[in-house]
């Protein structure tokens, strides 16, 4: 029996995205009891017309946000993989934004602290929307904790350019 503990990830088939943006509404309602697209954990860009990006915390292998917080309001949970908030300890000084790759977590006006996907626990519910909705574009899949696998976030801007040259050249 293996002693290594199964985190979830959350992976993206960007082909199959529609961009409804079903998932900042799952997102917003489930962590606000609200539509507030601002406020969702996960965002839909559309920096080309048919080419919707969802962007959102990929847990990077190195938590560069966790590292770069000052007041120590970020830390990973070791059961899903998640970066969680404390948000009694958060001072919003954006050191989190501006070390994440993909700048990922998000300040938000009317929010006392940076918001930055949870995995929902382990359930994501933008993924579960996007799967009653019939568009399977978010699937969550497990993978071993402390995996070879690197892989960062990106600004989103940055994958839709990779994929329009994947897909027009």
């Amino acid at each position: 029996m293996s002693s290594l503990r199964t985190q979830v990830w959350m992976l993206v088939d960007y082909s199959l995205c529609t961009g409804c943006r079903l998932c900042e509404i799952a997102c917003s309602l489930k962590h606000e009891g609200l539509v507030w697209p601002a406020a969702s954990r996960i965002a839909v860009y559309e920096h080309y017309p048919g080419a919707p990006v969802p962007h959102y915390c990929v847990q990077c292998p190195d938590y560069p946000c966790v590292g770069a917080c000052p007041t120590r309001a970020l830390r990973v949970d070791e059961g899903t993989g998640a970066v969680l908030v404390e948000p009694s300890l958060c001072v919003l000084c954006a050191r989190c934004v501006e070390a994440c790759p993909g700048r990922v977590p998000k300040i938000v006006r009317g929010k006392p602290h940076v918001l930055i996907c949870d995995l929902c626990g382990g359930d994501p519910a933008c993924a579960k929307e996007c799967a009653r909705a019939g568009y399977n574009a978010l699937k969550v899949v497990s993978r071993p904790a402390n995996t070879a696998v690197k892989h960062y976030s990106r600004p989103p801007d940055l994958v839709a350019e990779e994929l329009g040259r994947r897909h027009f050249s």
